[in-house]
């Protein structure tokens, strides 16, 4: 077990941010954190990398208790904060040198340096001062000091933050190509990269989790089966859809796709096959309404949705 978290919670004064959460990460996953501005993620970061203490609960890295082994916990954990803080003045490589005598990685520091210099595209940059980079520039310098001693489980918060659609791609795939290798928790508000890098989610909302599966599971579990999808394969019109007696209102999506709205799914999805066939009409396909992890991440998240 990577990472385990049980009944983990942080009290500031009279505010819960973080609320008696658990939850388990094996070695090779990489799990997306999601939760709204002030939901607990960051807070959950900072206990597990050392930086908070947690008020009750328990938490251990690769084994090791985070508030009785801290050490330990830091010898096999990379952390990129939200924040990250760069010394500015410092020069790319000397800083990754000066990162790399606090881990005391001795000789191996060196290639570990170009490693990371290579793998992050920071080959251009590594003569400049931190100061001089671009804000995703400075982000390739977060990652490669959070990668540099090798560490068996990092925690990424908003990894992304302040690239270009390119380097987007870049990061995107030097962390999904850690899958397997490390164990990756990462925070993001973009779903798109969620989808991208992780199979399963963990989403907390006022410092609790209410929902932890894969996304797949998560989508198809808010599924909305009293909204049919349907193609055709020519131009239908809105009044011939109208005939369906089990419809309450139909929507074009575009071209030949059609939202059919009804209260009996199942009677209608018979009724469209008869339908069809008394009308000589094809159909591409028909399914129900599969949502998409942004709306799920809303559902589960609106601050209106009363528990």
């Amino acid at each position: 077990m990577s990472i385990k978290v049980a009944a983990l919670t942080k009290v500031y004064d009279t505010q819960k941010a973080v609320n008696d959460i658990s939850f388990e990460l094996q070695k090779g996953e990489i799990v997306g954190f999601l939760g709204p501005n002030g939901a607990g993620k960051s807070t959950t970061m900072k206990i597990l990398t050392t930086y908070l203490p947690a008020t009750s609960g328990k938490a251990t890295v690769c084994g090791y208790d985070v508030q009785e082994q801290p050490m330990e916990v830091r010898k096999r954990v990379g952390y990129l904060p939200e924040s990250n803080p760069l010394y500015f003045e410092m020069y790319v490589r000397e800083y990754l040198e000066f990162t790399a005598g606090i881990h005391q990685l001795g000789k191996d520091g060196k290639r570990r340096i170009e490693d990371m210099i290579t793998a992050t595209g920071l080959g251009k940059e590594a003569h400049k001062k931190i100061g001089a980079l671009s804000k995703g520039y400075k982000q390739r310098v977060g990652l490669a000091q959070a990668m540099l001693h090798d560490p068996e489980v990092l925690i990424l918060d908003e990894p992304t933050s302040g690239l270009d659609p390119n380097q987007i791609v870049e990061i995107r795939d030097l962390i999904k190509n850690l899958g397997g290798q490390k164990t990756v928790l990462l925070s993001t508000h973009i779903m798109q990269e969620v989808q991208a890098m992780c199979s399963r989610v963990i989403i907390i909302n006022n410092g609790q989790i209410v929902a932890d599966d894969a996304i797949e599971n998560l989508k198809q579990a808010n599924t909305s089966r009293d909204v049919l999808l349907v193609s055709f394969e020519n131009t239908i019109s809105e009044t011939l859809l109208k005939e369906l007696k089990y419809v309450k209102s139909v929507e074009n999506t575009s071209g030949n796709a059609w939202k059919l709205v009804t209260g009996e799914p199942d009677a209608l999805r018979k009724e469209v096959m008869q339908w069809a066939l008394r009308h000589d009409i094809s159909i591409n396909s028909l399914q129900a309404q599969t949502e998409t992890l942004e709306n799920v991440f809303r559902s589960l998240t609106n601050p209106t949705k009363t528990s």
